[in-house]
């Protein structure tokens, strides 16, 4: 009887091995990930055999060479002549910024035009939202008097009093006639069921997921993950940034207490990039034929005077669109750049940005949480915040409640807000999308919120960050190594 469970364990420790091996060159040779990842990955396979492979399967499915998103012919080549018509314009100066701040921008305009195909527009009117409760009264009130259309996404929607609230408002909109459109991530709308969405689909509201569950309850895509949030309402009026729909955005979570994020309501030209992008989801996740309007930028009445481009990246793309928006705005700082992020993971470009800022002078200053909500990416967040702390940046730990913002704004003159967090899952692994906002009023209204959260945070310097415990040391180095994957 030994003999036998000893061959069966042999043959088992070969099964192991020739699985990793296997998974390895995948890795290496087919996917092909950044060098650092690759090394990342291989570690944890040879290190911890079986965890590895588990590991693998729920976090590193690589759909990089898949294009998940298409344009017809006719959106492709209406999108490519008005983008084209317009950086013409821009090149040949008969584009007239309504703006200075977005002519003085416009290098790292033409760069989200070349490198991201966002279109820049110029008549649009923002409002800057930070509490959970004023965002949702806002938006409830906006669905409210929707009259044709509201098309929303979410990665988030929780089945508890304010997941089922935003639900019955979009069920009696859709009773009234009005084409509702409702996407939720498969992993991040896990709560929601047949029966919890039952009498919004019987009313004619239509629902899907992005990437849902093959298996009932178990979703094997812990990665690529479609971290948007988007709302369009009647082509008019739209919303975007870092809040989801769940009881703890509202501040109704004993363990993360008060929620504090940033989003913002705009009506203009932009809403019609917005759109455009839930489309390309939508169409996606729920295979209806839905076209992107004929008249791509159709004239509307100017409703403002802000000036933004729209910007989205995910991993169906070997480009990182949202992270060298954020590094040109770093490299291009002369003053100051403000950072509010939950996760701080930067890859090496941006952390040898910001440090090249700060030694240059700019005041670089970074607000992170001061609780964890996924603890491997607080301490990594640590280990990173470090580097920046002895290059001398300042940073500072919100203490009421949980940091969940992100934003960059420089110079009082160029803003980033929405779905991207400063990490490495941002830029390359979720789906994500960022208004890149040219606007001193704007910019220096989030200066004074980043200012005025500073009352409600404690400073962390050199000396408390070099006092940590040995075993927190231990923590951010393990978190460290991990970074890649996290």
């Amino acid at each position: 009887m030994f003999p036998i469970d000893l061959f069966n364990m042999s043959a088992a420790i070969t099964a192991l091995y020739i699985i990793n091996f296997l998974i390895a060159f995948t890795i290496i040779f087919l996917e092909r990930k950044d060098p650092s990842a690759t090394l990342a990955w291989l570690m944890i396979l040879f290190l911890l055999p079986g965890v590895g492979i588990l590991f693998y399967f729920l976090f590193s499915q690589n759909i990089s060479r898949q294009k998940i998103f298409r344009l017809s012919k006719f959106e492709e080549a209406s999108i490519s002549n008005a983008l084209s018509e317009q950086m013409d314009d821009i090149r040949n100066g008969y584009f007239k910024f309504i703006k200075p701040e977005a002519e003085k921008w416009q290098d790292m305009i033409r760069l989200n035009q070349t490198y991201s195909e966002a279109y820049f527009t110029q008549d649009n009117q923002i409002t800057i939202l930070t509490d959970g409760v004023h965002k949702f009264n806002s938006l409830l009130r906006d669905i409210q008097n929707a009259s044709i259309s509201i098309n929303i996404m979410y990665y988030i929607v929780k089945n508890d009093t304010l997941g089922r609230t935003l639900i019955d408002a979009l069920t009696k909109k859709a009773q009234e006639g009005v084409e509702v459109r409702f996407l939720v991530d498969g992993l991040g709308g896990r709560q929601l069921t047949k029966k919890s969405l039952s009498c919004f689909k019987a009313a004619g509201g239509q629902f899907a997921f992005f990437f849902p569950p093959k298996l009932k309850y178990v979703n094997m895509k812990l990665n690529y993950r479609n971290h948007r949030k988007l709302v369009i309402i009647d082509n008019k009026i739209g919303y975007l940034g870092g809040f989801n729909v769940a009881n703890e955005y509202i501040g109704k979570n004993k363990k993360f207490g008060y929620w504090r994020d940033t989003h913002f309501r705009v009506t203009g030209g932009s809403v019609e990039d917005m759109n455009s992008r839930f489309i390309l989801d939508w169409r996606f996740s729920s295979k209806e034929r839905l076209a992107i309007s004929h008249s791509y930028y159709p004239k509307i009445a100017q409703s403002g005077s802000t000036g933004i481009q729209i910007v989205s990246c995910g991993p169906d793309s070997p480009k990182s669109e949202i992270e060298l928006g954020y590094l040109k705005m770093i490299c291009n700082a002369k003053k100051n750049i403000y950072i509010q992020t939950p996760y701080f993971i930067p890859d090496s470009s941006i952390l040898e940005a910001l440090k090249m800022a700060t030694l240059s002078g700019v005041d670089v200053r970074i607000m992170i949480p001061c609780k964890p909500d996924h603890m491997f990416v607080y301490w990594a967040t640590y280990s990173y915040i470090g580097i920046l702390l002895n290059a001398g940046a300042r940073i500072f730990i919100y203490d009421n409640g949980f940091l969940h913002a992100k934003t960059i704004c420089v110079d009082g003159e160029v803003v980033s807000i929405g779905s991207a967090n400063f990490d490495i899952r941002s830029f390359r692994i979720n789906f994500e999308s960022n208004a890149f906002i040219y606007d001193s009023e704007q910019a220096h209204k989030l200066e004074s919120i980043f200012e005025a959260d500073i009352e409600k945070s404690h400073e962390l310097t050199n000396q408390l960050y070099h006092n940590r415990s040995l075993f927190i040391k231990f923590k951010e180095s393990i978190a460290r190594l991990l970074s890649d994957l996290l």
